[in-house]
Protein backbone atom coordinates (compact mmCIF):
# COMPACT_ATOMS: atom_id res chain seq x y z
CA UNK A 1 0.00 0.00 0.00
CA UNK A 2 3.00 2.50 0.05
CA UNK A 3 2.72 3.08 -3.50
CA UNK A 4 -1.33 4.40 -3.14
CA UNK A 5 -1.42 8.18 -3.48
CA UNK A 6 -4.94 9.71 -2.02
CA UNK A 7 -6.55 10.77 -5.12
CA UNK A 8 -7.46 14.20 -3.70
CA UNK A 9 -3.36 14.56 -2.46
CA UNK A 10 -2.63 13.87 -6.65
CA UNK A 11 -4.90 16.85 -7.59
CA UNK A 12 -3.61 19.03 -5.48
CA UNK A 13 0.19 18.06 -5.70
CA UNK A 14 2.38 20.35 -7.30
CA UNK A 15 5.21 18.28 -7.29
CA UNK A 16 3.96 15.44 -8.98
CA UNK A 17 5.53 13.77 -12.07
CA UNK A 18 4.30 15.14 -15.39
CA UNK A 19 2.12 11.32 -15.83
CA UNK A 20 0.76 12.28 -12.03
CA UNK A 21 -0.10 15.72 -12.93
CA UNK A 22 -2.24 14.73 -15.62
CA UNK A 23 -6.09 15.01 -15.04
CA UNK A 24 -6.70 11.39 -14.68
CA UNK A 25 -8.63 9.61 -17.79
CA UNK A 26 -12.49 8.34 -16.70
CA UNK A 27 -13.92 5.70 -18.09
CA UNK A 28 -17.50 4.64 -17.16
CA UNK A 29 -19.02 1.35 -18.16
CA UNK A 30 -22.98 1.07 -17.99
CA UNK A 31 -24.56 -2.39 -18.01
CA UNK A 32 -27.96 -2.44 -19.34
CA UNK A 33 -30.68 -4.16 -17.04
CA UNK A 34 -27.45 -6.63 -14.97
CA UNK A 35 -28.39 -7.75 -11.93
CA UNK A 36 -26.45 -7.31 -8.21
CA UNK A 37 -25.89 -11.37 -8.47
CA UNK A 38 -24.79 -11.31 -12.48
CA UNK A 39 -21.44 -11.17 -11.91
CA UNK A 40 -19.01 -14.01 -10.75
CA UNK A 41 -17.09 -11.30 -8.28
CA UNK A 42 -20.80 -10.65 -6.70
CA UNK A 43 -21.85 -14.31 -6.59
CA UNK A 44 -23.05 -15.75 -10.08
CA UNK A 45 -21.81 -19.12 -10.10
CA UNK A 46 -23.47 -20.62 -13.67
CA UNK A 47 -20.79 -18.77 -15.62
CA UNK A 48 -17.93 -16.28 -15.40
CA UNK A 49 -16.93 -12.94 -15.98
CA UNK A 50 -12.86 -12.86 -15.22
CA UNK A 51 -11.91 -9.51 -16.77
CA UNK A 52 -14.53 -7.64 -14.58
CA UNK A 53 -13.63 -10.24 -11.74
CA UNK A 54 -10.21 -9.07 -12.62
CA UNK A 55 -11.46 -4.87 -12.35
CA UNK A 56 -12.86 -5.59 -9.02
CA UNK A 57 -9.03 -7.65 -7.32
CA UNK A 58 -7.29 -4.67 -9.04
CA UNK A 59 -9.60 -2.20 -7.33
CA UNK A 60 -12.78 -1.11 -5.36
CA UNK A 61 -16.02 -3.39 -5.07
CA UNK A 62 -18.55 -1.43 -3.70
CA UNK A 63 -21.57 -3.56 -1.85
CA UNK A 64 -23.64 -0.82 -1.57
CA UNK A 65 -24.02 1.12 -4.89
CA UNK A 66 -27.58 1.80 -5.78
CA UNK A 67 -28.26 2.79 -9.43
CA UNK A 68 -30.64 6.43 -9.62
CA UNK A 69 -33.97 4.65 -10.46
CA UNK A 70 -35.54 0.82 -11.16
CA UNK A 71 -35.40 2.01 -15.11
CA UNK A 72 -33.17 3.31 -17.29
CA UNK A 73 -34.08 6.61 -18.22
CA UNK A 74 -34.33 8.18 -14.61
CA UNK A 75 -31.14 5.94 -13.61
CA UNK A 76 -29.03 7.34 -16.31
CA UNK A 77 -30.72 10.69 -15.78
CA UNK A 78 -29.38 11.11 -12.01
CA UNK A 79 -26.03 9.89 -13.16
CA UNK A 80 -25.46 12.57 -15.45
CA UNK A 81 -26.68 15.24 -13.57
CA UNK A 82 -26.11 14.62 -10.18
CA UNK A 83 -29.76 14.77 -8.32
CA UNK A 84 -32.21 11.58 -7.23
CA UNK A 85 -35.24 11.21 -8.03
CA UNK A 86 -36.99 14.00 -5.76
CA UNK A 87 -35.28 16.74 -7.88
CA UNK A 88 -34.07 14.77 -10.86
CA UNK A 89 -36.17 16.24 -14.09
CA UNK A 90 -36.59 12.66 -15.59
CA UNK A 91 -37.69 10.37 -13.25
CA UNK A 92 -39.38 7.97 -15.42
CA UNK A 93 -39.14 6.21 -19.04
CA UNK A 94 -40.99 8.75 -20.93
CA UNK A 95 -40.44 10.50 -23.91
CA UNK A 96 -38.79 13.51 -22.32
CA UNK A 97 -34.96 14.90 -23.08
CA UNK A 98 -32.95 17.04 -20.80
CA UNK A 99 -33.55 20.70 -21.06
CA UNK A 100 -30.65 23.33 -21.72
CA UNK A 101 -30.54 24.00 -17.94
CA UNK A 102 -29.97 20.52 -16.94
CA UNK A 103 -26.15 20.72 -16.54
CA UNK A 104 -24.23 17.18 -17.49
CA UNK A 105 -21.16 15.91 -15.71
CA UNK A 106 -20.18 15.88 -19.60
CA UNK A 107 -20.39 19.29 -19.68
CA UNK A 108 -18.52 20.03 -16.43
CA UNK A 109 -15.66 18.36 -18.12
CA UNK A 110 -15.25 19.54 -21.00
CA UNK A 111 -15.34 22.77 -19.56
CA UNK A 112 -12.22 21.16 -17.38
CA UNK A 113 -10.46 20.17 -20.85
CA UNK A 114 -11.81 17.15 -21.51
CA UNK A 115 -12.37 15.47 -24.86
CA UNK A 116 -15.75 13.48 -23.90
CA UNK A 117 -17.88 10.50 -26.19
CA UNK A 118 -21.22 8.91 -25.10
CA UNK A 119 -20.90 5.51 -26.90
CA UNK A 120 -23.64 2.80 -26.92
CA UNK A 121 -27.41 3.81 -25.56
CA UNK A 122 -28.60 7.22 -24.43
CA UNK A 123 -32.16 7.35 -23.75
CA UNK A 124 -31.82 11.42 -22.84
CA UNK A 125 -33.15 12.76 -25.55
CA UNK A 126 -33.26 12.45 -29.28
CA UNK A 127 -30.98 14.11 -32.16
CA UNK A 128 -32.93 16.67 -32.41
CA UNK A 129 -34.03 17.47 -29.09
CA UNK A 130 -32.13 19.77 -26.46
CA UNK A 131 -31.20 16.52 -24.90
CA UNK A 132 -29.13 15.05 -27.76
CA UNK A 133 -25.95 14.11 -26.19
CA UNK A 134 -23.62 16.17 -28.75
CA UNK A 135 -25.86 19.25 -26.79
CA UNK A 136 -25.34 18.53 -23.36
CA UNK A 137 -21.49 18.10 -23.68
CA UNK A 138 -20.45 15.05 -25.82
CA UNK A 139 -17.78 15.86 -28.73
CA UNK A 140 -18.79 12.53 -29.96
CA UNK A 141 -21.57 10.52 -29.55
CA UNK A 142 -22.70 7.08 -31.47
CA UNK A 143 -25.24 4.61 -30.55
CA UNK A 144 -29.17 4.52 -30.28
CA UNK A 145 -30.83 7.99 -28.61
CA UNK A 146 -33.97 6.12 -28.39
CA UNK A 147 -34.55 3.44 -25.66
CA UNK A 148 -36.69 1.50 -27.37
CA UNK A 149 -34.64 1.90 -30.56
CA UNK A 150 -32.25 0.32 -28.11
CA UNK A 151 -34.00 -3.01 -27.54
CA UNK A 152 -32.67 -3.80 -30.89
CA UNK A 153 -29.55 -5.78 -30.69
CA UNK A 154 -29.52 -5.55 -34.42
CA UNK A 155 -30.51 -2.93 -36.21
CA UNK A 156 -30.01 -1.32 -39.70
CA UNK A 157 -28.92 1.75 -38.60
CA UNK A 158 -27.41 4.03 -35.48
CA UNK A 159 -26.69 7.64 -34.42
CA UNK A 160 -23.20 9.20 -34.72
CA UNK A 161 -23.03 13.30 -33.88
CA UNK A 162 -26.73 13.81 -34.22
CA UNK A 163 -27.23 12.15 -37.81
CA UNK A 164 -28.55 8.45 -38.96
CA UNK A 165 -25.71 6.29 -40.45
CA UNK A 166 -26.71 2.77 -41.73
CA UNK A 167 -25.42 -0.15 -40.53
CA UNK A 168 -24.87 -3.96 -41.71
CA UNK A 169 -27.96 -5.61 -39.76
CA UNK A 170 -25.59 -8.63 -39.51
CA UNK A 171 -23.57 -6.78 -37.00
CA UNK A 172 -24.07 -6.89 -33.16
CA UNK A 173 -24.77 -3.32 -32.24
CA UNK A 174 -22.19 -4.42 -28.85
CA UNK A 175 -19.77 -5.28 -31.03
CA UNK A 176 -19.48 -1.85 -32.80
CA UNK A 177 -19.41 0.08 -29.18
CA UNK A 178 -16.66 -1.67 -28.31
CA UNK A 179 -15.04 -1.26 -31.31
CA UNK A 180 -15.62 2.62 -31.57
CA UNK A 181 -14.07 2.98 -27.67
CA UNK A 182 -11.06 1.30 -29.10
CA UNK A 183 -10.62 3.80 -32.05
CA UNK A 184 -11.98 6.54 -30.05
CA UNK A 185 -8.65 5.88 -27.21
CA UNK A 186 -6.32 6.18 -29.97
CA UNK A 187 -7.92 9.47 -31.16
CA UNK A 188 -8.21 10.37 -27.83
CA UNK A 189 -5.14 9.14 -25.68
CA UNK A 190 -2.75 12.74 -25.58
CA UNK A 191 -5.49 14.42 -23.56
CA UNK A 192 -7.39 13.70 -20.40
CA UNK A 193 -11.09 12.06 -21.38
CA UNK A 194 -14.20 11.14 -20.59
CA UNK A 195 -15.59 8.23 -22.37
CA UNK A 196 -19.49 6.93 -21.23
CA UNK A 197 -19.75 3.46 -22.57
CA UNK A 198 -23.37 1.94 -22.24
CA UNK A 199 -23.69 -1.36 -23.25
CA UNK A 200 -27.21 -2.64 -24.41
CA UNK A 201 -26.47 -5.66 -22.68
CA UNK A 202 -28.50 -7.50 -21.08
CA UNK A 203 -31.38 -6.36 -21.77
CA UNK A 204 -34.06 -7.80 -23.84
CA UNK A 205 -34.01 -8.86 -26.67
CA UNK A 206 -31.73 -11.37 -25.43
CA UNK A 207 -30.09 -11.61 -28.84
CA UNK A 208 -26.06 -12.76 -28.97
CA UNK A 209 -23.82 -13.63 -32.25
CA UNK A 210 -24.13 -17.05 -32.65
CA UNK A 211 -19.54 -17.50 -31.63
CA UNK A 212 -20.64 -16.69 -28.13
CA UNK A 213 -24.15 -18.58 -28.11
CA UNK A 214 -22.53 -21.84 -28.81
CA UNK A 215 -20.71 -22.29 -26.00
CA UNK A 216 -23.77 -22.04 -23.71
CA UNK A 217 -26.34 -23.94 -25.79
CA UNK A 218 -27.13 -27.24 -24.16
CA UNK A 219 -25.31 -26.29 -20.63
CA UNK A 220 -29.47 -24.69 -18.93
CA UNK A 221 -32.51 -26.25 -19.05
CA UNK A 222 -34.49 -23.89 -21.14
CA UNK A 223 -38.09 -22.72 -21.95
CA UNK A 224 -38.04 -21.71 -25.45
CA UNK A 225 -39.02 -18.55 -26.03
CA UNK A 226 -41.55 -17.76 -28.21
CA UNK A 227 -41.98 -13.60 -28.90
CA UNK A 228 -44.85 -12.19 -27.73
CA UNK A 229 -44.66 -14.58 -24.62
CA UNK A 230 -43.33 -14.13 -21.29
CA UNK A 231 -43.80 -11.78 -18.05
CA UNK A 232 -42.99 -8.62 -17.51
CA UNK A 233 -43.77 -5.23 -19.73
CA UNK A 234 -43.04 -4.93 -22.90
CA UNK A 235 -43.11 -8.82 -23.71
CA UNK A 236 -44.35 -8.57 -27.08
CA UNK A 237 -42.04 -7.15 -30.21
CA UNK A 238 -38.86 -9.07 -28.78
CA UNK A 239 -36.81 -11.13 -31.50
CA UNK A 240 -35.00 -13.04 -28.40
CA UNK A 241 -33.52 -16.92 -29.64
CA UNK A 242 -35.37 -19.47 -28.82
CA UNK A 243 -32.93 -20.59 -25.90
CA UNK A 244 -33.11 -17.24 -23.57
CA UNK A 245 -31.23 -18.96 -20.75
CA UNK A 246 -28.20 -19.60 -23.13
CA UNK A 247 -28.41 -16.30 -24.57
CA UNK A 248 -28.26 -14.26 -21.65
CA UNK A 249 -25.27 -15.84 -20.04
CA UNK A 250 -23.53 -15.68 -23.62
CA UNK A 251 -24.77 -11.27 -23.55
CA UNK A 252 -23.05 -11.30 -20.02
CA UNK A 253 -19.57 -12.89 -21.19
CA UNK A 254 -19.05 -11.03 -24.28
CA UNK A 255 -19.60 -8.02 -22.79
CA UNK A 256 -16.86 -9.19 -19.94
CA UNK A 257 -14.35 -10.30 -23.04
CA UNK A 258 -14.75 -6.62 -24.34
CA UNK A 259 -14.07 -4.79 -20.91
CA UNK A 260 -10.93 -7.08 -21.10
CA UNK A 261 -10.22 -5.56 -24.58
CA UNK A 262 -10.46 -2.08 -23.48
CA UNK A 263 -8.59 -2.93 -20.36
CA UNK A 264 -5.73 -4.19 -22.67
CA UNK A 265 -6.14 -0.85 -25.22
CA UNK A 266 -5.71 1.31 -22.18
CA UNK A 267 -2.71 -0.66 -20.87
CA UNK A 268 -1.03 -0.73 -24.52
CA UNK A 269 -1.36 3.09 -24.66
CA UNK A 270 0.32 3.40 -21.15
CA UNK A 271 -3.07 4.84 -19.82
CA UNK A 272 -3.53 2.54 -16.75
CA UNK A 273 -2.00 4.80 -14.38
CA UNK A 274 -4.17 7.80 -15.87
CA UNK A 275 -7.51 6.51 -16.19
CA UNK A 276 -10.39 5.64 -13.96
CA UNK A 277 -12.21 2.62 -14.63
CA UNK A 278 -15.97 2.32 -13.23
CA UNK A 279 -18.46 -0.18 -14.10
CA UNK A 280 -21.97 -0.90 -12.92
CA UNK A 281 -25.40 -1.18 -14.34
CA UNK A 282 -28.38 1.42 -14.63
CA UNK A 283 -30.99 -0.90 -12.35
CA UNK A 284 -32.00 -4.23 -11.18
CA UNK A 285 -32.57 -7.58 -13.68
CA UNK A 286 -35.26 -8.08 -16.21
CA UNK A 287 -37.76 -10.96 -16.94
CA UNK A 288 -38.85 -9.03 -20.49
CA UNK A 289 -38.20 -11.54 -23.82
CA UNK A 290 -37.58 -14.73 -21.79
CA UNK A 291 -34.67 -13.00 -19.17
CA UNK A 292 -35.03 -15.65 -16.03
CA UNK A 293 -33.91 -13.82 -13.18
CA UNK A 294 -34.55 -16.07 -10.59
CA UNK A 295 -32.98 -19.08 -12.84
CA UNK A 296 -29.87 -17.14 -12.59
CA UNK A 297 -29.97 -15.11 -9.39
CA UNK A 298 -29.21 -12.32 -11.03
CA UNK A 299 -30.80 -10.09 -7.65
CA UNK A 300 -27.90 -12.10 -5.54
CA UNK A 301 -29.10 -11.88 -2.16
CA UNK A 302 -31.44 -9.10 -2.50
CA UNK A 303 -35.35 -9.33 -2.62
CA UNK A 304 -36.62 -7.87 -6.17
CA UNK A 305 -35.95 -7.08 -9.48
CA UNK A 306 -36.21 -4.45 -12.52
CA UNK A 307 -39.43 -1.74 -11.68
CA UNK A 308 -38.97 -2.85 -7.73
CA UNK A 309 -37.86 -0.45 -5.04
CA UNK A 310 -36.85 -2.94 -2.34
CA UNK A 311 -33.35 -3.70 -2.99
CA UNK A 312 -32.78 -5.95 -5.93
CA UNK A 313 -34.47 -3.03 -8.30
CA UNK A 314 -32.06 -0.53 -7.36
CA UNK A 315 -29.10 -2.00 -5.56
CA UNK A 316 -26.10 -2.73 -8.12
CA UNK A 317 -22.26 -3.83 -8.61
CA UNK A 318 -20.19 -1.43 -8.80
CA UNK A 319 -16.25 -1.59 -9.36
CA UNK A 320 -13.94 1.51 -9.56
CA UNK A 321 -9.84 0.44 -10.41
CA UNK A 322 -7.53 2.70 -10.87
CA UNK A 323 -3.97 1.24 -10.22
CA UNK A 324 -1.19 2.93 -7.83
CA UNK A 325 -4.57 5.28 -6.78
CA UNK A 326 -6.70 2.88 -5.34
CA UNK A 327 -5.79 -0.08 -3.19
CA UNK A 328 -6.38 -3.45 -5.13
CA UNK A 329 -8.31 -5.67 -4.01
CA UNK A 330 -10.58 -3.93 -1.47
CA UNK A 331 -14.38 -3.80 -0.75
CA UNK A 332 -16.56 -1.44 0.38
CA UNK A 333 -19.98 -0.80 1.99
CA UNK A 334 -20.10 2.85 1.70
CA UNK A 335 -23.83 3.67 0.72
CA UNK A 336 -23.71 5.65 -2.59
CA UNK A 337 -25.14 6.09 -5.60
CA UNK A 338 -25.30 7.24 -9.43
CA UNK A 339 -26.06 10.96 -8.53
CA UNK A 340 -22.54 10.72 -6.59
CA UNK A 341 -20.85 9.87 -9.69
CA UNK A 342 -20.69 14.15 -10.94
CA UNK A 343 -19.19 15.30 -8.12
CA UNK A 344 -17.00 12.63 -7.78
CA UNK A 345 -15.79 13.30 -11.44
CA UNK A 346 -15.62 16.78 -10.90
CA UNK A 347 -13.36 16.39 -8.01
CA UNK A 348 -11.27 14.39 -10.13
CA UNK A 349 -10.95 16.65 -13.34
CA UNK A 350 -10.67 20.04 -10.59
CA UNK A 351 -13.72 21.33 -11.68
CA UNK A 352 -16.80 22.58 -9.71
CA UNK A 353 -20.10 20.93 -8.89
CA UNK A 354 -23.07 22.89 -9.56
CA UNK A 355 -24.44 23.89 -6.06
CA UNK A 356 -27.57 22.42 -4.85
CA UNK A 357 -26.89 18.68 -6.65
CA UNK A 358 -27.90 15.63 -4.54
CA UNK A 359 -24.56 13.99 -5.17
CA UNK A 360 -21.56 14.35 -2.64
CA UNK A 361 -18.27 13.40 -4.30
CA UNK A 362 -16.76 9.65 -3.08
CA UNK A 363 -12.87 10.20 -3.67
CA UNK A 364 -12.32 9.90 -0.29
CA UNK A 365 -14.02 6.44 -0.40
CA UNK A 366 -11.90 5.60 -3.62
CA UNK A 367 -8.95 6.50 -1.88
CA UNK A 368 -9.42 3.87 0.37
CA UNK A 369 -10.23 6.34 3.37
CA UNK A 370 -13.15 7.19 5.39
CA UNK A 371 -15.96 9.55 4.60
CA UNK A 372 -19.50 11.50 6.15
CA UNK A 373 -22.07 8.85 4.73
CA UNK A 374 -25.49 10.26 3.23
CA UNK A 375 -28.29 11.44 5.50
CA UNK A 376 -30.43 9.93 2.84
CA UNK A 377 -31.15 8.22 -0.33
CA UNK A 378 -33.59 8.40 -1.94
CA UNK A 379 -36.17 6.72 -5.11
CA UNK A 380 -39.39 7.27 -6.65
CA UNK A 381 -40.98 5.27 -9.98
CA UNK A 382 -43.92 6.55 -11.61
CA UNK A 383 -45.18 3.44 -14.01
CA UNK A 384 -47.48 1.59 -11.76
CA UNK A 385 -48.75 4.74 -10.09
CA UNK A 386 -46.20 6.26 -7.50
CA UNK A 387 -43.48 3.87 -5.53
CA UNK A 388 -41.39 5.01 -3.24
CA UNK A 389 -38.04 4.01 -1.00
CA UNK A 390 -35.77 6.14 0.86
CA UNK A 391 -32.92 4.67 3.22
CA UNK A 392 -31.27 6.39 6.17
CA UNK A 393 -28.38 3.95 7.44
CA UNK A 394 -29.70 0.83 7.46
CA UNK A 395 -32.67 1.98 7.92
CA UNK A 396 -35.02 1.38 3.87
CA UNK A 397 -38.70 2.94 3.86
CA UNK A 398 -40.56 1.28 0.69
CA UNK A 399 -44.09 2.40 -0.36
CA UNK A 400 -45.70 0.32 -3.02
CA UNK A 401 -48.59 2.82 -4.40
CA UNK A 402 -49.55 6.42 -3.26
CA UNK A 403 -51.48 6.44 -0.16
CA UNK A 404 -50.32 3.07 0.90
CA UNK A 405 -48.67 2.84 4.91
CA UNK A 406 -44.21 2.90 4.88
CA UNK A 407 -42.98 -0.93 5.15
CA UNK A 408 -39.73 -0.66 7.17
CA UNK A 409 -36.80 -2.89 6.53
CA UNK A 410 -33.46 -3.34 9.05
CA UNK A 411 -30.45 -3.85 6.44
CA UNK A 412 -28.22 -4.88 8.72
CA UNK A 413 -30.15 -7.69 9.63
CA UNK A 414 -32.93 -8.15 7.15
CA UNK A 415 -30.57 -7.66 3.38
CA UNK A 416 -33.52 -9.48 1.94
CA UNK A 417 -36.04 -6.87 3.51
CA UNK A 418 -38.44 -10.12 4.55
CA UNK A 419 -39.71 -8.94 7.73
CA UNK A 420 -41.76 -5.29 7.61
CA UNK A 421 -41.05 -3.95 11.58
CA UNK A 422 -43.03 -0.53 10.75
CA UNK A 423 -45.60 -1.62 13.67
CA UNK A 424 -42.40 -1.58 15.99
CA UNK A 425 -40.66 1.35 15.02
CA UNK A 426 -43.69 4.23 14.69
CA UNK A 427 -40.75 6.99 15.49
CA UNK A 428 -38.55 5.76 12.46
CA UNK A 429 -41.80 5.55 10.37
CA UNK A 430 -42.36 9.47 11.10
CA UNK A 431 -38.87 10.07 10.69
CA UNK A 432 -38.36 8.48 7.50
CA UNK A 433 -41.88 9.74 6.06
CA UNK A 434 -40.73 13.54 7.05
CA UNK A 435 -37.64 13.53 5.47
CA UNK A 436 -39.27 12.11 2.26
CA UNK A 437 -41.60 14.58 2.25
CA UNK A 438 -38.39 17.39 2.47
CA UNK A 439 -36.58 15.91 -0.15
CA UNK A 440 -38.96 15.69 -2.85
CA UNK A 441 -39.90 18.62 -4.87
CA UNK A 442 -42.89 18.81 -7.09
CA UNK A 443 -42.80 18.19 -10.80
CA UNK A 444 -45.80 19.46 -13.13
CA UNK A 445 -45.07 15.74 -15.11
CA UNK A 446 -44.05 13.33 -12.15
CA UNK A 447 -47.28 14.16 -10.20
CA UNK A 448 -48.00 10.98 -7.77
CA UNK A 449 -51.08 9.21 -8.92
CA UNK A 450 -53.14 5.73 -7.77
CA UNK A 451 -51.54 2.57 -8.12
CA UNK A 452 -52.64 1.14 -11.44
CA UNK A 453 -55.38 -1.71 -10.84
Amino acid sequence: MKNLIPLALLLLSAAASPQEARKPNIVFIHADDLGYGDLSCYGQKNFATPNIDRLAAQGLRFTSYYAGNTVCAPSRCALMTGYHMGHAYIRGNADQPLRPEDVTVAELLKKAGYSTAMIGKWGLGLEKSTGAPNRKGFDYSYGYLDQVHAHKQYTDHLIRNGERVEKDPSLWSNDLFTQESLDWFDRNKAEPFFLYLNYTNPHAELLVPEDSLGEYKGKFPEKPFVNGQGDGPGAKGYASQPTPHAAFAAMVTRMDRDVGRLLEKLKALGLDETTLVLFTSDNGPHKEGGGDPAFFGSSGPLRGIKRDLTEGGIREPMIARWPGRIPPGTTTDFACAHWDFLPTACELAGARAPDGIDGISIVPTLSGGSQKPHELLYWEFHERGYDQAIRMGDWKGVRNGLGEPLQLYDLKTDLHEDNNIAVKHPDVVEKLEAAMKACRADSEKWVPKLRKK
